[in-house]
């Protein structure tokens, strides 16, 4: 959920300019030369349309399988969250969903929350949410739990709409992911969610992008530098 750059606040995604006509890069969206931060935004907005549309065009029953996949991947990585609080995030245009995990984490002791944009341009707080519990409709009508019991999670799931081989991710692009991660008392363990089709080479890291631990794929638990 990630989500301060003008180009980022969360919207529906229409159609931008092309760049890819500007870049030399190969059919992953990696362009070979270094850019400018004007022309790495350019790119980064194109990336974000095609790859929301590629997670989109994949069937109902293919992106519940490849969640499957996701949850088996996180239980191997995480093991026992017993005590622990565990940020997912409410999945919205075709990520992956892990409300079903979610649940099972809550049955084997861990508490639960959700991300919430309290205020634009500020670091997200998270509250407390079990399946069942009473939810509202927050900024860009992301369901969000309607008590205000806020906590501070162990473990953090950032939904991707890309990554690369240092775990750095694509999201949104309005910046609360890093803000939120660059105001925490205590960094949480950042997995990156996400399809194993979002994989790039770079997204071409500024200075305020902050790499995720560990990205978990429905093909593979990948760490920085490790393909």
């Amino acid at each position: 959920m990630s989500k301060p750059d003008p180009d980022d606040e969360p919207r529906e995604f229409s159609s931008p300019p092309c760049f890819l006509h500007e870049l030399d890069g190969d059919d992953r969206g990696a362009p070979s030369k270094p850019m400018p931060r004007d022309a790495v935004m350019a790119w980064r907005r194109t990336q974000r349309t095609r790859l929301i549309a590629d997670r989109l065009a994949l069937p109902a029953a293919a992106r519940s399988e490849r969640a499957a996949r996701i949850a088996s991947h996180l239980d191997a990585l995480l093991m026992d969250l017993g005590g622990r609080t565990v940020s997912s995030y409410w999945p919205l245009r075709g990520e992956p969903d892990l409300r079903g995990w979610v649940a099972s984490i809550i049955e084997r002791g861990a508490a639960h929350a959700l991300p919430v944009v309290a205020e634009r341009n500020a670091p997200l707080v998270f509250r407390r949410w079990r399946p069942g519990e009473a939810l509202v409709r927050g900024f860009w009508n992301i369901p969000v739990p309607e008590q205000d019991a806020q906590t501070l999670p162990d473990v953090m799931l950032a939904p991707v709409v890309g990554f690369d081989r240092q775990c750095y991710r694509l999201g949104y692009g309005g910046g609360y992911f890093d803000r939120t991660l660059a105001s925490l008392p205590v960094r949480p363990y950042v997995v990156g969610i996400g399809y194993e089709q979002a994989a790039l080479e770079t997204i071409h890291p500024l200075a305020h992008d902050i790499p995720l631990d560990v990205v978990v794929t429905d093909a593979a638990i990948r760490y920085p530098g490790g393909g």
